[in-house]
């Protein structure tokens, strides 16, 4: 079959299977690395809850991506621009990012808003960044739903665990997520670089998890400032200085009542 990435041909990689009784043939490409799964037949399973039990990890990603969200707003970008949390979930992470000042919308069709209600992002706007947290694995057609987000923003802040070189066998590594069936598309640092050209962006930093594609004109200065912690004493240099929280203007917009 063809790679969903590059476009060229990908070999046979194995099988394992899903929830112990759905049969999944997986395919790496020797282009770029990525690994895809045939057929996904039982994504309707899968998605019968929105967030899987097994994500143990919500709060303490959302927290862990607030902190290092506002590090390359503040160093990077005008920090009063419009935001987009991209598969925000239950709205969690918005929430953070607009308490921390930052003007934030949640993006996702397929969950329900808990935390954000009433900061859902309206079509046809554009954001100066999109924020993406491990939603890149789940993704059936990448080129389409990363078309889609481009269509947002042109700066993608992302997670997704990348794959070793070589892959790691399917029972072996925890992120196939064989357990819910919600992982079908496993990234390799290279295979981030293709959909950077193809979209005329440049991957600007990754960590092998934590990944920044964007604009290719943003100084690559700024990025170490954000990013290297070697940098940390330049970055209380230069970085903006934090913004209000946007809890009291946000209940007022919720209730149309002001916080006593």
């Amino acid at each position: 079959m063809k790679c969903r990435i590059c476009q060229l041909p990908s070999l046979f990689f194995g099988e394992a299977q899903i929830f112990d009784k759905y049969p999944a043939r997986y395919f790496r490409c020797e282009h770029c690395g990525f690994l895809q799964v045939e057929d996904a037949y039982w994504l309707k399973e899968s998605y019968s809850e929105a967030i899987t039990k097994s994500d143990l990890g919500l709060i303490s990603r959302n927290l862990q991506m607030a902190a290092r969200t506002q590090k390359l707003l503040l160093t990077c970008f005008e920090p009063k621009s419009k935001f987009i949390d991209y598969g925000g979930g239950y709205g969690m992470f918005v929430r953070l990012m607009r308490d921390r000042g930052f003007d934030f919308y949640r993006y996702d069709p397929l969950c329900k808003n808990l935390f954000a209600e009433g900061f859902d992002a309206k079509p046809n706007a554009n954001y100066t960044l999109l924020t993406t947290w491990e939603v890149f694995e789940h993704l059936q057609k990448p080129l389409a739903e990363i078309e889609t987000m481009l269509s947002f923003s042109r700066n993608l802040f992302f997670s997704t665990v990348l794959l070793q070189r070589p892959p790691q066998p399917l029972n072996d590594w925890w992120y196939y997520g064989l357990e819910h069936g919600q992982h079908i598309s496993f990234y390799s640092l290279q295979s981030l670089h293709v959909i950077a050209r193809k979209f005329n962006l440049k991957l600007h930093y990754s960590n092998g998890s934590l990944h920044f594609m964007g604009d290719p004109l943003i100084n690559p200065l700024l990025i170490k400032i954000a990013f290297d912690r070697r940098f940390r004493w330049l970055r209380k240099i230069i970085a903006k200085p934090a913004l209000p929280s946007l809890l009291e203007s946000d209940y007022h917009i919720v209730t149309g009542k002001y916080l006593k």
